[in-house]
């Protein structure tokens, strides 16, 4: 009786999951969107106007890439190493769009619009789902989420810098690489992959002393792009 009964259980309603998707799509944004503040102050405290601190989240809303420019430009560095080191990190969003494209299978306009929110978060909390109605659920609810906070406290966080003054007297640049860290730690988990991680570090450090602002991080990156290349001709993933 008790086997007849177990194979006729119902599976949950789709509104459940539905409202599942929604209810940690909503907690991802709102603990990442809020980190736009920090953007703000430091970018003020870099030189930057508010006007041109809220337009970098505007139009080129990757947090990394914000806080990279950002940190050239506070360094001394030259606008053509800062634009450099922004996008060689936000190449890593090609790689989620090629992943994202067929499972959200989103065509013309749809499609362009959805390039704008493609981003660690949303991507995370869509290859996941089940289903193509909850990934898509999952990629908006958290991307349009962040999108929103993200750009309203950049807002927030760029005037109250002009202010405050210097946010790095109150320990927001350790925050900064404190959640990049929290962040990429648990891809880690391969040995070859702390390998490749602490000799990209390691070739940054060097570096520091002797270029200029923004080459250290595109050398990590050049090193860690062709330690990739080798492990995946060996197989290793």
């Amino acid at each position: 009786m008790t086997g007849a009964t177990s194979e006729h259980l119902p599976d949950p309603p789709a509104g459940s999951a539905r409202r599942a998707v929604v209810r940690d799509s909503l907690g991802v944004a709102l603990a990442t969107g809020t980190y736009g503040v920090s953007f703000g102050a430091v970018s003020v405290a870099s030189g930057l106007s508010v006007a041109q601190t809220c337009a970098l989240s505007l139009l080129m809303f990757t947090g990394a890439s914000q806080f990279a420019m950002v940190g050239v430009v506070a360094s001394g560095g030259a606008p053509v190493s800062a634009v450099a080191t922004a996008w060689l990190l936000g190449t890593r969003n090609t790689l989620y769009g090629l992943r994202l494209g067929p499972l959200l299978a989103w065509r013309g306009r749809r499609r362009a619009l959805a390039a704008h929110l493609l981003i660690d978060e949303s991507t995370a909390m869509s290859v996941t789902r089940p289903t193509i109605d909850q990934a898509r659920l999952g990629f908006l609810v958290t991307g349009g989420g962040i999108f929103v906070l993200w750009n309203l406290f950049t807002l927030l966080g760029a005037i109250g810098g002009t202010v405050l003054g210097d946010p790095r007297t109150y320990g927001l640049d350790a925050a900064v690489g404190a959640a990049f860290l929290a962040l990429l730690w648990p891809r880690l988990a391969d040995p070859a992959h702390r390998v490749v991680a602490a000799l990209a570090a390691a070739v940054a450090l060097g570096l520091v002393p002797v270029t200029a602002a923004g080459v250290p991080v595109l050398a990590a990156g050049a090193v860690a792009l062709l330690a990739g290349a080798l492990l995946r001709g060996r197989g290793v993933r």
